[in-house]
């Protein structure tokens, strides 16, 4: 799975909130400043080549949805933005953002709730 541009990544959250959409109502959810309707119809075709969303034809129309789920992306996202910047060290990247970002004592103590949580279900 390729990992999508900025602009591809908007497109998805957009079509992943609505489930499907036609590219006026993708632009009705982007911010000001709003792009063209030929700038988010290219994306979506790109999209639609990258194998990330479909279509459903109505006339000259196309609703577009997505074939990748968010969390399946996230997933793969995660992994790789992982291996490029922390060296592959969940660990490595926890620490940063637990130096870096600030978190707060009750978001560490949340991470490591999970963590446990989920060293019970594999030792199962």
């Amino acid at each position: 799975m390729k990992e999508l541009t900025r602009a591809e990544e908007q497109v998805m959250q957009i079509l992943w909130g609505l489930e499907n959409a036609f590219v006026k109502e993708i632009i009705e959810k982007i911010p000001e400043p709003k792009p063209a309707y030929n700038t988010i119809s290219t994306i979506t075709r790109i999209l639609e080549k990258k194998g990330f969303v479909s279509h459903i034809a109505y006339g000259k129309s196309h609703q577009y949805f997505p074939l990748v789920g968010k969390k399946e992306y996230t997933r793969k996202f995660m992994k790789g933005f992982v291996r490029n910047y922390f060296s592959n060290s969940y660990r490595d990247m926890v620490s940063f953002f637990a130096k870096e970002e600030q978190v707060s004592l009750s978001e560490l103590e949340e991470v490591k709730r999970m963590v446990e949580e989920q060293i019970k279900k594999q030792s199962k």
